[in-house]
């Protein structure tokens, strides 16, 4: 499935407008950035002024050399440059302070958007793009800064510096300007072009990035099939692209710089020549021609400074682009909030009326289900794989919205139970059980923030687990290391088992909360989902039909439908595909003593 979330067809000033919007702390202190910048515009022309003051009124004044005069001006000239600095460093300081604040709560929206996706929108996104889209991309712009500053004072000092050319020779100073002319001209087409081509380097960006962290993740899979070739290939070709895609636009940054240093070469020579001629005649003094001179650079910096800051400037929109994606992505699953109508604590009915559900660009996975599942009873879901128990159970906690039909908790239908109590209420155990990288106990006491090491230890002991927590090498404290890896398969289930007792919730969902362990593993599972559910609503995808066997009820899935529905010993003793099901669990586990077959899935 390819990518809901592109970030392309924004130009430079709806990018910057909706920039503004989202972090209007950006807007923070802007006019006196502008007020500090044209203030260090004006001190870098007092040295131009000053030279041309020292030749024409200290060195050649009618009465010889003026020695106080000049070092009245020299002086003069050294207090201007100090306090320029100090101006100059207070408008970047200011600058990147608002900057910064307003980039942190774009990172801030950004990532807060990416939880608010649903399940099916998230699968259409790779996890490593989404990571660059609110980190690199947005860090981009923080790069740019490092001209942002300087570029503002050289805009400055360029209209400063022009009312000063003007001032001493408007002949030299319409030259300079219709030698820049053409390049003004060109700036905006190679801009777009800019845009498109670093719009293309971001994308090739988070593709290598995405690449690249599959490749971590995945390593150990990598190593048991040897198939570092393969994914090495498949990085490299990410790396080549991500390569040509910058060439192509350092190529027109080349193009940018050349043009700039030509028309400075023009102006630089044509000052010199029609000044000289303009000396000749008696409208130009020789302190006059050298001043501007000096006033020449002062344009010519920022006139090639501007097609650096062009380069930084689209390289950093087209980060901004993808970050700004993520916080504008639909919410397809929309949080009620305060208008919703919260859970009541206590025993949850489960009602799926007519429910069906298709993924985009989907066929159905989910027709016309429509069952009951009373207060306290624990039921499992059963079926072969695509079967759909994965998506009921995705769409009775709310990953994602029927297509069609209604969920409804508690006699309160989903869509109208605000995320906050319908997270509180009802608490999943997923299949593979993630864990933070921090302590057992850490992680067990995320599921009630504020819970203390004896809440843990006490849930814990409810389940039956102490036993295993005394054999853990430092009890509570003992680290699972990155996405649990430290721990086996099975104790990061119970990990997470114990987070979700601890949460205490009305409603508990168990997404195969047994597949993939171990026999005696499975046994210490079984008794702590036995007291995990007790007393309340639980509703589980069975891997192993040994769970079925000690459910209230068996919901039998089959090709999208609810097509049996029953107790186990019902369900066996007719024909069925439970019966089939079941049977052929039964024929694998005593013919190996392991798992059910994946058909059982």
């Amino acid at each position: 499935m390819s990518s809901r979330i592109t970030g392309e067809g924004r130009g430079a000033t709806a990018t910057l407008r909706r920039a503004l919007e989202v972090s209007p702390g950006l807007r923070e202190g802007l006019a006196a950035v502008v007020l500090l910048a044209l203030l260090a515009a004006a001190g870098r022309v007092v040295v131009p002024v000053a030279v041309q003051l020292t030749l024409d009124e200290g060195l050649r004044s009618e009465h010889g050399p003026r020695t106080g005069f000049v070092l009245t001006t020299v002086g003069v000239c050294a207090v201007a440059v100090l306090a320029t600095a100090w101006v100059t460093y207070r408008m970047n300081h200011r600058l990147y302070r608002s900057v910064e604040a307003g980039l942190a709560t774009l990172r801030v929206k950004a990532f807060r958007r990416v939880h608010d996706l649903s399940a099916p929108a998230l699968t259409g996104e790779r996890r490593g793009d989404l990571v660059a889209r609110v980190t690199a991309d947005v860090d981009q712009f923080s790069t740019f800064l490092q001209y942002g500053g300087m570029f503002l004072v050289s805009l400055c000092q360029l209209f400063v510096g022009s009312v000063v050319m003007f001032v001493y020779s408007w002949q030299l100073a319409l030259m300079v300007w219709l030698v820049f002319l053409p390049l003004a001209l060109v700036l905006p087409a190679l801009q777009r072009r800019l845009s498109q081509a670093y719009g293309r380097v971001r994308a090739r960006g988070g593709d290598m990035l995405a690449a690249t962290g599959e490749a971590v993740v995945g390593a150990a899979v990598i190593h048991a099939y040897d198939a570092g070739d393969l994914i090495g290939r498949r990085i490299d070709t990410a790396v080549e692209e991500h390569r040509r895609a910058q060439s192509r636009a350092q190529r027109l940054v080349a193009v940018t710089l050349s043009s700039g240093e030509v028309a400075a070469a023009l102006a630089i020579g044509g000052v010199v020549s029609l000044g000289v001629l303009l000396g000749v005649d008696g409208h130009l003094t020789a302190g006059e021609l050298v001043a501007f001179l000096f006033l020449v650079t002062l344009f010519i910096g920022p006139a090639q400074m501007s097609t650096e800051v062009l380069n930084e400037l689209q390289n950093a929109l087209a980060g901004w682009r993808r970050a700004l994606a993520v916080v504008d992505a639909p919410i397809d699953v929309p949080d009620p909030g305060p208008s919703g109508t919260p859970m009541r604590s206590g025993p949850v009915e489960v009602r799926f009326e007519d429910v069906s559900y298709a993924y985009p660009d989907g066929p159905p996975v989910l027709r016309d289900v429509d069952v009951r599942i009373a207060p306290r009873s624990r039921v499992a879901v059963v079926g072969e794989t695509g079967s759909g128990k994965s998506t009921f159970v995705k769409l009775l906690i709310r990953l994602a919205d029927p297509t069609s039909g209604r969920v409804s908790l508690g006699g309160v239908p989903l869509t109208g139970i605000p995320f906050a109590s319908l997270r509180e209420r009802v608490v999943m155990v997923p299949q593979d059980g993630f864990l933070f990288d921090t302590t057992v106990g850490e992680n067990i006491a995320y599921g009630r923030p504020g819970a203390t090491g004896d809440d843990v230890l006490r849930a814990l002991g409810d389940l039956g687990l102490d036993g295993w927590l005394d054999g853990l090498p430092r009890g509570l404290d003992t680290p699972v290391g990155q996405r649990g890896e430290a721990l086996s398969a099975g104790e990061r289930q119970l990990v997470a088992l114990a987070r979700a007792y601890l949460a205490d919730p009305d409603l508990l969902v168990l997404d195969e909360a047994t597949s993939a362990v171990d026999p005696a593993t499975e046994q210490r599972l079984q008794r702590a989902l036995e007291n995990a559910t007790r007393g309340r609503t639980a509703v589980s995808v069975a891997h192993r039909l040994s769970t079925a066997e000690a459910a209230d009820r068996v919901l039998v899935f089959d090709r999208g439908r609810i097509v049996q529905q029953g107790s186990h010993a019902e369900l066996v003793a007719r024909p069925g595909r439970y019966a089939e099901l079941y049977a052929a669990w039964m024929s694998a586990t005593g013919a190996t003593g392991a798992a059910g077959p994946a058909g059982a899935r």
